[in-house]
């Protein structure tokens, strides 16, 4: 088939807007920063350069949710009577074409994986029947006793299904001999195998639940879309209870909807693929995604760790589009339940990323898998770029005496100090700001988080949080960024997905790193004397010297619940519970599942462009 398409005037425009504001605010901060703070040698020099570096990617990141704001309210004011005109596609009825989840596993906790899947099944049946559909575990451990617990409950669910009765999809179940490849190995394994049998592969992983009805809504659109690929949803994490869960599950709510609005407006049909929760067009897949193998020795080179952006930007080589849904629901994953465990996955997910650089210029690939690709790598270099700053800012001003661009321009006097000042601060808070302030406009979102009071309340004490953690996010980021480049491997073991509290002997001895870097800035604050550093860089030493025990107390459960009792933190997934997270709530505690509810029937909603543009060669054959 064809190779893609390069992007027509309108992509243009919009990719357009997204960065010339972007490169213009840059500009604009860095010309402030060098008349604020000459550079007055090496070290002026170098802190200059690493400001402008950083703000150059703050201000992407500010942009991204100016533009997803200004999208959201363009949708509703603008493209509403075009989509009013399309109808929502309705779901697909039984028959028409067949479809795999595929659930990929690796030494995971036997009991959850299956009570998932028969909460999807269950789901499934309500939505139409599963006459069409197949789920199919796919293993990948090695550990005998957790196989031997993965049969019986496999058995388990399929004599619950037997039960059940008819309208369930067919439960399926392999063990792989070799890991070759990892997950993307399991998948591609299942492909050649089984591929022929099915026409849509829906991909999950241990962690993942989507609701029938969302599933059958995917099988419709790829039937309608027959040049699309893939179509990726927005998971949004539910279902734990620590403390430290229920702050990011709220957090991941409020600001993710306008950044992921602003993607799918300027990505256009050069989308992403996040690995789960996705559907795609099964023997394009097979026949475009394969992998290959990076030159040279592990870290940097051998099997590509992080899989799925690469498959996206083949996949999207070969021609086929890639979109994303921003905004459907009925889709939910989990994630660490605290930070000792999220500072494990982010070491994996900056070597997977940092392998990219082997891959950006990969002949062939489009400019939105390009950017893809590059937006990960820079998602992790900004750290030690930052950390950088913050050091070298800090020398400067025991050296000098005072702040300099370490501040930002507050502390510095006139016309283009205050300028500077003004537009960091801009900056850096407007993607909270902006994500506050859209939610707060509309009285349905207000209400999915537990009402104005509570909101506010709830965004204030995340804000607190995220003051203590982002240093220590930031030093681990940079540290594994340089071990990694330095040739160290890091281990991809299974994920601890459970609520788990961090006891306080491994929380000292995994963040000791922490601790000695807060212990030198206090000393070295102390012996500044410079009442404005301290003021200015304490609340750096305080959380670093205090993570171990962040670790331990956000990890505590009855703090989540407790939280949640006082109608902190809620999301919609709290305030307006989904059938399926009932379910699997019930299934985790043992209790049979609750009783039918009547459920409102899907509207029309603010979807993304494509799904109205598109349908003018639904009928035309996919391209070969």
């Amino acid at each position: 088939m064809p190779p893609a398409s390069p992007p027509d005037a309108a992509l243009i425009v919009r990719r357009l807007a997204l960065a010339l504001p972007t490169l213009a605010t840059a500009a604009a901060l860095a010309g402030l920063a060098a008349a604020a703070s000459p550079a007055d040698g090496l070290l002026d020099g170098a802190v200059l350069v690493l400001f402008c570096l950083v703000m150059t990617w703050q201000a992407y990141v500010a942009w991204q949710y100016v533009y997803g704001a200004a999208a959201a309210w363009l949708r509703r004011r603008v493209v509403s009577a075009v989509e009013a005109a399309a109808p929502t596609v309705p779901l697909a009825p039984s028959g028409r074409s067949r479809t795999v989840l595929a659930v990929a596993i690796h030494a995971e906790d036997p009991v959850a994986v299956f009570a998932a899947i028969r909460v999807m099944a269950r789901s499934i049946a309500r939505a139409g029947g599963g006459g069409d559909i197949d789920i199919f575990v796919l293993s990948d451990t090695r550990d005998a006793a957790i196989a031997a617990a993965e049969e019986r409950e496999l058995a388990r669910a399929r004599a619950w299904c037997e039960a059940a009765g008819p309208g369930l999809p067919r439960l399926r179940y392999r063990r792989r001999a070799e890991n070759t490849g990892r997950k993307a190995g399991n998948i591609a394994e299942f492909c050649r195998r089984h591929g022929d049998a099915y026409e849509f592969m829906v991909v999950l992983d241990a962690d993942s639940l989507m609701s029938g009805a969302t599933i059958r809504r995917l099988i419709r659109l790829m039937e309608a879309h027959p040049r699309v690929g893939l179509i990726q949803t927005v998971s949004y994490a539910a279902g734990r209870d620590t403390l430290f869960a229920r702050i990011q599950q709220f957090a991941v709510r409020l600001y993710a909807p306008l950044s992921i609005r602003a993607l799918d407006t300027w990505q256009g049909p050069d989308g992403s693929y996040w690995g789960h929760n996705a559907i795609l067009r099964l023997r394009a897949f097979a026949a475009h995604a394969d992998l290959p193998v990076l030159p040279g020795r592990p870290p940097l080179g051998g099997e590509i760790l992080c899989h799925d952006t690469v498959e996206g930007a083949l996949l999207r080589r070969a021609g086929w589009e890639l979109r994303l849904l921003p905004e459907e629901g009925g889709t939910w994953e989990e994630m660490p339940t605290n930070l000792v465990d999220l500072l494990g996955r982010e070491r994996r997910w900056c070597q997977g990323n940092l392998q990219h650089l082997g891959l950006v210029g990969t002949p062939g690939l489009t400019a939105g898998s390009r950017w893809h690709l590059l937006v990960g790598i820079l998602s992790y270099l900004a750290s030690p770029l930052w950390l950088a700053f913050l050091a070298l800012g800090t020398a400067r001003a025991v050296l000098r005496g005072d702040l300099g661009l370490l501040a930002y321009g507050l502390t510095g006097e006139g016309e283009a100090a205050g300028a500077l000042a003004a537009l960091t601060l801009a900056v850096l808070a407007a993607p909270k700001l902006l994500s506050l302030g859209h939610v707060l406009l509309s009285r349905e979102r207000r209400s999915a988080f537990g009402g104005t009071r509570r909101l506010l309340l709830s965004a204030a004490l995340e804000q607190v949080v995220w003051v203590l953690l982002w240093p220590v996010l930031m030093l681990f980021n940079a540290g594994a960024v340089a071990s990694t480049l330095a040739g160290k491997v890091v281990r991809w073991d299974a994920q601890v997905r459970d609520d788990r509290q961090v006891p306080w002997s491994e929380a000292a001895r995994l963040q000791a790193d922490a601790l000695i870097a807060g212990g030198v800035l206090a000393i070295l604050l102390a012996v500044a004397g410079d009442p404005w550093l301290a003021a200015w860089m304490g609340p750096v030493a305080a959380s670093l010297l205090l993570s171990p025990a962040l670790s331990v107390l956000t990890s505590r459960a009855d703090l989540g619940q407790g939280a949640r009792r006082r109608g902190l933190f809620l999301t919609v997934d709290d305030t307006a519970q989904a059938p399926e997270l009932r379910d699997l709530a019930a299934a985790r505690a043992g209790r049979p599942p609750e009783p039918e509810r009547p459920r409102a029937q899907p509207v029309a909603g603010e979807g993304p462009v494509w799904l109205a543009t598109v349908t003018d060669d639904a009928a035309a054959s996919p391209p070969r």
